[in-house]
C-alpha cells in the first residue's frame, strides 16, 4: 500500500517509521493495512482535533498504542525519555503523531541527533520538513527552541 497523501503532514522517515499530524477514524484501518504495529501519540487527548478513544480503536485493529501527552507549551525531558523508550522498545513498524506533526518533528530532531548520532544539519533538515521553532511566531516557539537545544 502506498503512503497516504491525505493524512495531515504525513512523512515517512524510513521503512519502519512514519509520522503525521492528527489521525481520523478512517486512518486506523489504513495504518493496519500498511502493517503498522504500534502508534505513539504525543498530542493531548483533550485537543479538539484529537481522535476520540484512539487507543481502543487502534487496539481493535491489532495495533499497540502508547500515549505520551505533551503539552504544547511545556515539553520536558520526561516526555522525551518516554518517547525514546516507546520508540526503541515498541513494535515496528511504528507511526508517531500529534496534531500538526510539530511535536513529533521536534522529538525526532532530538532523537536523530542525540540517540542516533545524526549530524545536526541533517536532523534539522528532517524537522524543517514539518516546522522549525526558530523564528516561528507562535508564543510557544521559544519553549520548543529551548527543548530542541537540550542535549
Amino acid at each position: 500500500m502506498a503512503d497516504p497523501d491525505d493524512i495531515r503532514a504525513w512523512q515517512r522517515l524510513d521503512a519502519q517509521i512514519t509520522t503525521s499530524g492528527r489521525l481520523e477514524d478512517r486512518d486506523v484501518a489504513r495504518l493496519a493495512d500498511m502493517g503498522v504495529r504500534h502508534v505513539i501519540n504525543l498530542a493531548l487527548e483533550t485537543h479538539p482535533e484529537a481522535l476520540a478513544d484512539e487507543g481502543d480503536k487502534l487496539a481493535a485493529a491489532g495495533i499497540a498504542y502508547t500515549h505520551i501527552p505533551v503539552p504544547f507549551d511545556a515539553p520536558d525531558e520526561t516526555h522525551f525519555r518516554r518517547f525514546v523508550a516507546a520508540l526503541e522498545q515498541g513494535a515496528k513498524p511504528v507511526h508517531v503523531h500529534c496534531i500538526m506533526n510539530w511535536r513529533v518533528s521536534a522529538f525526532f530532531y532530538r532523537y536523530h541527533r542525540d540517540c542516533c548520532g545524526m549530524d545536526e544539519p541533517a536532523a534539522r533538515a528532517i524537522m524543517a520538513r514539518q516546522w522549525s521553532p526558530d523564528g516561528h511566531d507562535r508564543p510557544e516557539a521559544a519553549v520548543w527552541a529551548q527543548f530542541i537545544a537540550r542535549s
